[in-house]
C-alpha cells in the first residue's frame, strides 16, 4: 500500500507542476482536466501526509524511550506513542477506504422512480410520502428536484412518480436507497383501526449521457397519444403524450405531464437512457458475478430494505440491522444518519473483498 501512496504523491505533485505552466493554463481544455485529476488525489495525499507524520512521532517516541528519561517524561512519551499508534490504525483504514475503486457513477445526478407495491391505495400514498422524503433530502443538500413522469391515485397518492435529484455526489449517496420499502401503520383506508403493512419499490439510475449508451433509432418505436389524468383542458386537445418503446430490450417510457410533445419525448429519452443503462449493467454483473447476491452496485431493487413502523415510530435498515427512533425526522428528510451507515457497512465490506 505505502509504495502505491508514493507513487500517487509522485503524481500529484507533478500534476502541481503542470497546472502551474503556462503554456498549460493557455490550453483551458487541458488545464481543467488536469485540475480535475489533482482535485481527485488531493484527498489521498493529504491523508498519506498526515499517516507520514504519524509514522515519525511513532519513530522518535521510540527512540526517546531507549534512552534514560525521567519517570514523569517517559510516561508522557509513552501516552503520546500509544495515541500515535492508535491514531495510525484509523488512517490506514482510512487510506485503504480511499484507495477502493471509484464508483465512476458516484458525482452523477440520479434518477429516481417509486412505484406503489402491495397495499393498493395505501401503498400509493406510501409512494408519495417517500417522494416527499427524498425531495426534503435534496433541500437540505441544496440539490434541485424535477419531476419527470407521474401517475396518481384517487386519493392523492402516487402509483408511480419519476423525478430527477441533481447536485454534486446526489449519486453517491442515494444509490443504496434501490429497493422494496416497507410500512406498517393503520391506513387512512381502514375504518378498523388495524395495522396494515404495504410496500413501494425505489429505484435510483444515474443520469446517463447521450455518448454512454447508444440507442439507434431504428430501435425505437415512438408513439404519440392524448394525455389523460390533471393537468388543465390543454392535456387532451394535442397527442402531446409520448411512450417510447425500446424494441431489442421491451423497455417502455411514457410521458405527458409536459404541454409540449418535444418536451416529453426529451424526457422520455432521458428515463429510457438511465433505464438502458441500468439494464446493461446488470447484466454485465450477473456474468461476473453470478454467485454475488449484493444490493450495492446491482440495482437489484427485489429485496425489502427498510421498514417504516409508524406505531413504534421506528426505521429500520434490514442489511445493516439499524434501528433508529425517529420516524417523522425521517421522513421529513433527515437520512444522513442512515446513509452514512450505509457507506460505511458497504464500504468495509468491499475492504473484505480486496484483503
Amino acid at each position: 500500500m505505502i509504495e502505491k501512496l508514493q507513487v500517487i504523491e509522485e503524481k500529484y505533485l507533478e500534476l502541481e507542476k503542470k497546472i502551474a505552466d503556462p503554456e498549460i493554463i493557455s490550453n483551458n481544455q487541458e488545464w481543467q482536466r488536469l485540475m480535475k485529476e489533482h482535485s481527485s488525489l488531493q484527498p489521498i495525499v493529504e491523508k498519506f501526509r498526515e499517516y507520514k507524520r504519524i509514522i515519525k512521532t511513532i519513530e522518535e517516541a521510540e527512540e526517546l524511550l531507549d534512552t534514560n528519561l525521567d519517570e514523569d517524561f517517559e510516561e508522557l512519551v509513552k501516552e503520546e506513542l500509544n495515541q500515535a499508534k492508535e491514531q495510525k490504525e484509523i488512517v490506514e483504514r482510512e487510506l485503504k477506504i480511499l484507495l477502493l475503486p471509484k464508483d465512476p457513477n458516484d458525482e452523477k445526478n440520479v434518477i429516481m422512480e417509486i412505484r406503489a407495491g402491495a397495499g393498493g391505495e395505501e401503498a400509493a400514498l406510501f409512494a408519495a410520502e417517500l417522494f416527499r422524503m427524498y425531495s426534503r433530502y435534496a433541500e437540505r443538500k441544496n440539490w434541485k428536484v424535477e419531476v419527470m413522469s407521474t401517475s396518481e391515485s384517487d386519493l392523492d397518492g402516487f402509483k408511480e412518480v419519476i423525478f430527477m435529484i441533481s447536485g454534486k455526489g446526489a449519486y453517491s449517496r442515494l444509490k443504496y436507497e434501490s429497493g422494496v420499502h416497507r410500512v406498517q401503520r393503520v391506513p387512512v383506508t381502514e375504518s378498523g383501526g388495524r395495522i396494515h403493512t404495504s410496500t413501494a419499490t425505489v429505484a435510483v439510475l444515474p443520469e446517463v449521457e447521450e455518448v454512454e449508451v447508444e440507442i439507434r433509432e431504428e430501435d425505437l418505436e415512438i408513439e404519440t397519444f392524448r394525455a389523460s389524468g390533471a393537468g388543465g383542458q390543454h392535456v387532451n386537445k394535442t397527442e402531446s403524450a409520448v411512450r417510447i418503446t425500446h424494441k431489442p430490450t421491451g423497455i417502455v417510457v411514457s410521458c405527458q405531464d409536459e404541454r409540449s410533445q418535444h418536451a416529453n419525448k426529451d424526457r422520455a429519452m432521458k428515463i429510457l437512457r438511465a433505464r438502458l443503462y441500468d439494464y446493461y449493467q446488470s447484466l454485465q454483473q450477473k456474468e461476473i458475478e453470478s454467485q454475488r447476491r449484493s444490493q450495492v452496485g446491482t440495482g437489484d431493487r427485489s429485496e425489502r430494505i427498510r421498514t417504516y413502523n409508524f406505531p413504534q415510530g421506528r426505521v429500520t435498515d434490514h442489511r445493516i440491522g439499524l434501528t433508529l427512533y425517529k420516524l417523522e425526522q425521517i421522513l421529513d428528510g433527515d437520512l444522513d444518519e442512515i446513509i452514512d451507515a450505509l457507506i460505511t457497512h458497504f464500504q468495509t465490506e468491499k475492504l473484505k473483498e480486496v484483503s
